[in-house]
């Protein structure tokens, strides 16, 4: 039923699957397992800091927002997931040609995929202390879209210089994953349809796994291996943090270069992520392109039953 609520939630159209309802989906689900929600909508968000979403959503119709969802007994270890929830992504004033932007009701993929694993967390009452936040824009085209070549500020206090405005997902992500990390998480696992450059190196069908910790990322390989739900670790080669140098700011959002496009993704979110926090990151495509057994054209959920076996087993032992 989780993967099943991945390919509907990544297959509604965007007019049907934007901010508010994918806020509505998360509602619910608090509703049907007993958690709290909380939601930082439009201008609230730069009153409460979280000044990239804003810059991210603020040229669509509808409001950008961080969903925050709450469950389970505090005294337990407390895990938290984050979801790239770029409901609909044009490339902003860095458009996107036709054949890019067809499919891109898939770019809250991540979301998707995070709120599924949080229902499966909740529904089969693992021991822990659940924390799901969902950053949901729609990066769109308007008069006061961001643009490239602003420096923005983001609730790390890092400044961003936009090299790309297609670079939002790392944007949105980065405010949600420093706002986690504000909550000593013992584990955080963000899941965010990030790069094509993870699908020009390893396919559609082969999600790319980053993680800063020995342990979490064998940890997560080996319930890969188990539940047939494959992944494939990538590096988190931090020499490459010179593609995102900026002359004006702390970091660029983005590089001049085509080199490991999506390690650099993961080296910018890698920045938000406080010391001491073991974090996992899964760079993923969340779609078929064509029909094949078991596997329908369209949304995907791909490697979720993997996550999922990765913390029921730390909660078990």
């Amino acid at each position: 039923a989780a993967s099943l609520q991945v390919r509907d939630l990544v297959n509604t159209p965007t007019e049907h699957m934007g901010p508010d309802e994918l806020e509505a989906a998360v509602r619910q689900l608090a509703a049907t397992h007993g958690a709290q929600v909380e939601v930082v909508a439009g201008d609230a968000l730069l009153a409460q800091n979280f000044p990239a979403i804003h810059a991210v959503g603020r040229a669509s119709h509808r409001a950008p927002r961080l969903i925050a969802l709450r469950w389970g007994d505090a005294s337990q270890p407390h895990v938290a997931l984050v979801g790239k929830g770029v409901c609909f992504d044009t490339g902003g004033l860095d458009i996107k040609p036709a054949d890019g932007m067809r499919n891109m009701k898939k770019d809250m993929g991540g979301a998707a995929h995070a709120i599924a694993l949080a229902r499966l967390v909740m529904a089969r009452q693992l021991p822990v202390r659940l924390t799901l936040l969902v950053p949901a824009v729609e990066n769109s085209i308007g008069p006061n879209a961001f643009r490239p070549g602003e420096v923005i500020a983001t609730r790390k206090g890092v400044s961003v210089e936009i090299d790309n405005t297609d670079a939002e997902g790392r944007l949105v992500l980065g405010d949600a994953l420093t706002r986690a990390c504000e909550l000593a998480p013992d584990l955080l696992l963000d899941f965010a349809t990030l790069t094509g450059a993870a699908r020009v190196a390893l396919g559609p069908d082969l999600p790319a796994l980053y993680a800063n910790d020995e342990a979490l990322a064998q940890d997560w390989l080996a319930a890969a291996q188990q539940e047939r739900d494959p992944l494939w670790r990538m590096p988190l080669w931090r020499p490459y943090l010179r593609y995102l140098a900026s002359g004006i700011a702390d970091l660029a959002n983005s590089s001049n270069t085509t080199m490991a496009g999506s390690v650099t993704a993961a080296l910018y979110l890698e920045r938000f992520v406080a010391d001491g926090v073991r974090w996992g990151h899964v760079d993923v495509y969340a779609w078929n392109d064509g029909d094949r057994p078991g596997k329908p054209a369209g949304g995907e959920a791909q490697g979720l039953r993997a996550a999922y076996a990765l913390l029921k087993a730390r909660a078990a032992g």
